[in-house]
């Protein structure tokens, strides 16, 4: 069973980050030239939030508000949800599921250390699922 660290060692540390004041247009538009699905917004290097393009979706655009106008902090979600280091991809699965959220920070002691997406976690399953089969396979064949 993998766990975060192991993930985060694949994946890499690199979390974009956007501030509370800056406008849910710039932040939408960071996330499609990244083609990543979501910003932690920080305030003094602190986490206040994230806002994903869900969160753009439900809070601005089916609100009638303009993107070029809207702060951040007007549409981000403030109750982040994150894991530690030692979790695991299934802790990680239920949790995203249990939620219905598609991204976890990954903190310890206060500091955000990477940010994991359900895609993120699928892809880590499949991968260990796959070597489990592959095994078997092999075992079956010796047998």
């Amino acid at each position: 069973m993998a766990t975060v660290a192991q993930l985060l060692r694949q994946k890499g540390h690199a979390v974009e980050t956007i501030g509370p004041d800056d406008t849910v247009y710039e932040a939408i538009k960071r996330m499609a030239d990244l083609d990543i699905g979501a910003l932690v917004v920080t305030e003094e290097g602190k986490v206040v939030g994230i806002i994903t393009e869900r969160d753009y979706a439900r809070n601005v655009f089916l609100r009638g508000k303009a993107s070029p106008t809207t702060p951040v902090h007007e549409a981000m979600e403030r109750d982040v949800l994150a894991v530690g280091l030692e979790d695991t991809t299934r802790e990680c699965m239920a949790i995203v599921t249990g939620k219905r959220t598609r991204h976890l920070l990954v903190m310890e002691k206060g500091e955000l250390l990477g940010i994991l997406s359900i895609g993120d976690l699928v892809r880590s399953i499949v991968a260990e699922q796959d070597l489990t089969i592959e095994q078997l396979e092999q075992y079956i064949h010796r047998g």
